[in-house]
């Protein structure tokens, strides 16, 4: 048996742990440059407002509605986040962090009853820290996630699927009737994986449930698709597929790209924000343990202001040799920036991606660079991600991200940004008794 343990609403209901007056209002979190709405609560969503509806579009809410929208807080949703995995992981034997705010849990061979205890293990992270949960149990990891969706719908749709199911369903045996009944409510759109344009297919195929899909051969499935989607049709069948993966994968490519707050026309600004693009991702690169072998650096103009000269470009420059060193992956993309930019053009966006990543070899990387000391600097790219970690990102820098206090044009516009509760000494909550 494996558990799906979701958080409702997730970032809409980090931001109601600390203000209890957003709660029974609708309210959006908008994504960066406060572009749009990437987290809807339930009464935004009874609004009528979209996922990645965009923020000019439905700021009238605000004063029809009492529409409440921010920016996105990433640091407290990542923190919101670590705590409730950790109580999360008392579920069951082993956990998988799917993303920020989903797990998968291992519950084989634990006794009792597992509904009531995934009851506990709800109450005590809406107790502890305030955030509402969904949990599915099934034997697959397809049918977990399906099972999560239907404890959501029963609480949101009542008379849609059984209310008993609501916020915690454990899935039923493959020979109750139920089992069938949950698989004919449910569109093939929603089980885990099925795409927009998979369910086109599917429908023009006569499959329109999850039940239908359920019941198609899986070797003719994988002849028509692919053998991913015959793997979905064992695991609704209850045969395991998937296994559970304790350990995130190490991604292939590192990116960090962002829209600028404002268009920026000089190399100055280009030159600072390319810089900080290339620390944040050599930071991530070694947090995994990776070195990259390319860079690809990027600038561009934005494709929507028409009476604006167009400009964009992606070049992918080779390292001499794997490096993780935050230095020599900003030189190479600075270097990148310098050849691209042209002189009259409004840019919109930039970027750095790292690639052909592979396990870190220091003294490989040292010595090809022709230097003494091979563990000198990586030494000093810890002390600087410690730092930086201990004191807050930023603290230490390279000299080519500017100076401390200096307005940046190309920085992103937070206007709406709630303050770090939980990760900000200075805008932790102060409680006092009267």
């Amino acid at each position: 048996m494996i558990a799906l343990l979701d958080g409702n609403n997730f970032y809409a209901s980090c931001e109601r742990v600390f203000r209890p007056s957003l709660n029974g209002r609708p309210l959006v979190v908008l994504s960066n440059n406060d572009g749009c709405a990437i987290a809807r609560s339930e009464e935004a969503k009874a609004l009528g407002i979209k996922m990645g509806a965009p923020y000019f579009q439905i700021r009238h809410l605000e004063d029809q509605a009492g529409l409440v929208a921010l920016s996105a807080n990433f640091a407290l949703y990542g923190d919101m986040s670590d705590r409730m995995m950790s109580l999360a992981a008392g579920l069951g034997h082993r956990q998988e962090i799917y993303s920020i705010d989903e797990c998968f849990i291992d519950l084989a061979g634990i006794p009792g009853d597992l509904a009531l205890r995934a009851q506990k293990i709800q109450a005590r992270i809406r107790q502890w820290i305030g955030i509402p949960t969904c949990i599915g149990m099934a034997p697959t990891k397809t049918l977990a996630k399906l099972a999560n969706h239907i404890a959501k719908s029963a609480e949101r749709k009542p008379g849609h699927y059984p209310p008993e199911f609501a916020q915690v369903c454990q899935w039923p045996s493959v020979h109750d009737a139920t089992h069938h009944h949950l698989l004919q409510a449910t569109p093939v759109g929603e089980v885990w994986g099925v795409g927009p344009r998979l369910t086109q297919q599917l429908h023009e195929a006569g499959i329109i449930t999850a039940l239908d899909l359920s019941r198609a051969d899986p070797n003719t499935i994988q002849r028509r698709w692919s053998i991913v989607l015959a793997k979905t049709v064992r695991e609704l069948n209850g045969t395991a597929c998937l296994s559970l993966d304790e350990v995130p994968a190490e991604k292939q490519q590192i990116a960090c790209t962002r829209s600028f707050g404002q268009t920026v026309t000089e190399l100055s600004d280009l030159l600072e924000a390319i810089t900080e693009f290339a620390s944040r991702a050599a930071e991530k690169l070694r947090k995994q343990g990776s070195q990259a072998g390319q860079v690809m650096a990027f600038i561009r103009t934005s494709p929507f202001r028409a009476n604006d000269k167009q400009h964009s470009a992606y070049p992918t420059i080779p390292l001499p040799a794997p490096t993780s060193d935050t230095a020599h992956i900003t030189e190479v993309a600075c270097a990148i920036v310098r050849h691209l930019y042209k002189k009259g053009h409004r840019y919109a966006k930039a970027g750095v991606m790292l690639m052909d990543l592979q396990p870190a070899r220091h003294e490989q990387m040292c010595l090809a660079l022709g230097e003494n000391m091979p563990a000198s600097r990586h030494r000093l790219m810890t002390a600087l991600d410690n730092v930086n970690h201990r004191f807050g990102r930023g603290t230490l820098h390279l000299a080519s991200a500017g100076t401390a206090g200096k307005q940046r044009h190309w920085e992103m516009k937070q206007a709406r940004k709630t303050p770090g509760y939980t990760t900000d000494w200075k805008a932790l909550v102060v409680c006092t008794s009267v």
